[in-house]
């Protein structure tokens, strides 16, 4: 998160901003012109796109990357992690141009610096990795026909979907981190409707701007209790201080109304794709 503050403070000052836009036609497999090389990537959600780079051998998929695009206060990053290089933590690029060409900055990093996507159709685009000068290296990428899962000898499920598994980002058991909220009464013991009123109003606007966003998978309330707890959420992040980042914008939690506890919680990778059937299923909204 402090890496990423960085580098929008570093782009404040030097940069002109284009008008953010999301780029959304990566949604797909594209091809590397010539080679065995792909890149593929799922959308999940409007403003969140997660993708891998692979090549085959003797019909086995091999990744060599994780990808992701997110919009987060219109500011759009792309993060790459590679494998076996900075302990596999992504390195973050910020868009800071649009229209056809989609490129990606991060002055800080060694190389590249700049990753540029430059869409020439809806099934072709041309790709740039650079240090922002001469140094680097291009190709041309083509969008595939839909196919089935590539099989792979090392897969014990047979309903295994290695696109879905590698959207939702799980290991290969199907698990990956969250972390655990627990809400409980805080400091503040006002009885001022009006504050108390305009802070719960504000904490289900921040709920649903997060579920929005895919960093809010579970919030609900607690039945009475004698440990003063009042609900759970479970974040969609990876670490506490992301989890703490993403409270500040609760009013009820900056009025001192709640409080909370942060833990780090294992579950399956799949728990946000209940989001959409919760979409479909409620009369009124809390």
């Amino acid at each position: 998160m402090k890496y990423i503050v960085t580098l929008l403070l570093l782009f404040t000052m030097d940069t002109t901003f284009a008008q953010s836009s999301f780029p959304g036609f990566l949604e797909g497999t594209w091809k590397v012109e010539n080679k065995e090389q792909y890149e593929r990537w799922d959308k999940l959600n409007e403003s969140s796109l997660r993708g891998f780079s692979y090549s085959m051998k003797n019909g086995q998929m091999i990744v060599s990357e994780y990808l992701e695009v997110a919009e987060l206060s219109s500011v759009i990053t792309y993060s790459a992690s590679v494998l076996r290089q900075n302990q596999g933590k992504p390195i973050p690029f910020i868009l800071t141009k649009t229209d056809s060409v989609y490129s990606f900055e991060n002055p800080l990093h060694d190389f590249p610096k700049k990753i540029a996507y430059h869409k020439k159709s809806d099934t072709e685009m041309y790709v740039q990795v650079s240090d922002g000068g001469k140094k680097g290296f291009s190709f041309t990428m083509h969008k595939q026909v839909p196919s089935k899962p590539i099989n792979d000898t090392m897969v014990k499920n047979q309903n295994y979907n290695p696109v879905l598994a590698q959207k939702l980002g799980g290991d290969d058991y199907g698990m990956k981190g969250y972390v655990l909220v627990l809400l409980k009464t805080g400091t503040n013991l006002t009885t001022d409707k009006t504050l108390i009123n305009n802070s719960f109003r504000g904490h289900m606007e921040n709920i649903n701007l997060l579920v929005k966003e895919g960093k809010m998978i579970v919030a609900g309330p607690l039945g009475k209790n004698d440990k003063t707890y009042r609900g759970i959420f479970i974040l969609n992040v990876k670490t506490i201080e992301e989890a703490k980042s993403l409270l500040q914008n609760d009013t009820a939690i900056k009025e001192g109304l709640l409080d909370y506890e942060l833990y780090n919680w294992f579950g399956s990778a799949a728990l946000p794709e209940y989001l959409d059937a919760s979409d479909k299923i409620w009369k009124v909204k809390p």
